[in-house]
């Protein structure tokens, strides 16, 4: 009997109550896949109630779905994919991405070629195709104290020019990962629910010597989901200083944490003061920033919204 050939890359998609974004980008997985790799597609459904599990299981066909019945977080889910996957290179995909034609080749093609990195994130565009920042310099007061002088995009940005180049970090929702340096650092920290999940992971794959990449040659779109109301956004607000206050504590400690704390809520405050003179500027989100980034721990987070409802589903049950 003939062994199974070890696929050489694994799909792997998180989705949270985003089944048509779902399905255009497993779609998009088969339209742009190349011929001849091996490879294999994961899914993990995030205990949605759209439907979204279902509709995978009505496709049929080697999509393997892994169907939670509680919602945990972003970096806990990705590692269970990366933990599940064959693949040698696992390609991390959000819900909402859709890869273009020829992506996963120049991902692959990366890695192959850099065998110290770890990880090679894809050129984001927006969902009317325009290129979105999505590498950057990772955080620390020096990046803080550049974004307080509103010189983020020419100091921290680093998803620029035509050519592959090494970066700190970039963004997951299009992230090919080597699975051996994965499973090296010991995957993604659970303790980040969303946001800064990746950079975490960059950088404790930089600690151990590895390399990520940014590599403009492979493209997907990322649809925009998040609303401008702020009732509605505001819990991703909360989650978003939360997680980069973690971050800071956890690889430069409390006093660097504290000046990223104020830098940031001085910079989103000068953006809140300058918003309520020129048009079409959302300056109540910008006063939201600001204060969230000065008191992180304030306020109810993606996190605590999901283990909230988890309580309120537990107790109608009983």
């Amino acid at each position: 009997m003939v062994a199974p050939v070890a696929p050489t890359l694994s799909y792997c998609v998180v989705n949270t109550n985003g089944r048509e974004f779902l399905l255009a980008c497993l779609s998009a997985i088969q339209r742009t896949h190349p011929a001849g790799v091996e490879h294999e597609i994961l899914v993990l459904d995030n205990a949605s109630h759209d439907g979204s599990a279902e509709a995978v299981r009505a496709l049929g066909g080697d999509i393997r779905l892994i169907a939670l019945d509680r919602r945990v977080g972003k970096a806990a889910n990705d590692s269970t994919l990366l933990r599940e996957a064959q693949g040698g290179y696992c390609l991390l995909l959000n819900e909402d991405s859709e890869l273009r034609p020829g992506a996963a080749e120049a991902l692959i093609a990366a890695l192959d070629a850099n065998p110290g990195a770890a990880a090679a994130g894809a050129q984001l565009l927006d969902s009317a195709g325009s290129p979105v920042a999505c590498a950057w310099r990772f955080p620390g007061v020096g990046t803080a104290l550049a974004g307080a002088l509103f010189l983020h995009r020419l100091l921290t940005v680093q998803s620029k020019g035509s050519d592959t180049r090494a970066v700190d970090w970039a963004q997951s929702s299009a992230l090919m990962v080597r699975r051996e340096a994965a499973a090296q650092v010991d995957y993604l920290d659970p303790a980040f629910f969303v946001y800064y999940d990746e950079c975490d992971f960059c950088k404790r794959l930089a600690d151990a010597g590895w390399r990520t990449l940014f590599v403009p040659a492979a493209e997907a779109v990322h649809h925009d989901q998040l609303s401008t109301d702020l009732a509605a956004g505001l819990p991703r607000i909360v989650e978003f200083h939360r997680n980069r206050d973690l971050y800071m504590r956890k690889h430069h400690g409390r006093a660097a944490a504290f000046a990223v704390r104020v830098l940031t809520a001085w910079s989103y405050a000068i953006r809140a003061l300058a918003a309520t003179v020129l048009p079409k500027q959302p300056a109540p989100i910008y006063r939201a920033h600001a204060r969230q980034a000065l008191w992180p721990n304030r306020g109810e987070s993606l996190r605590d919204r999901a283990y909230m409802r988890e309580s309120s589903s537990i107790r109608s049950a009983s």
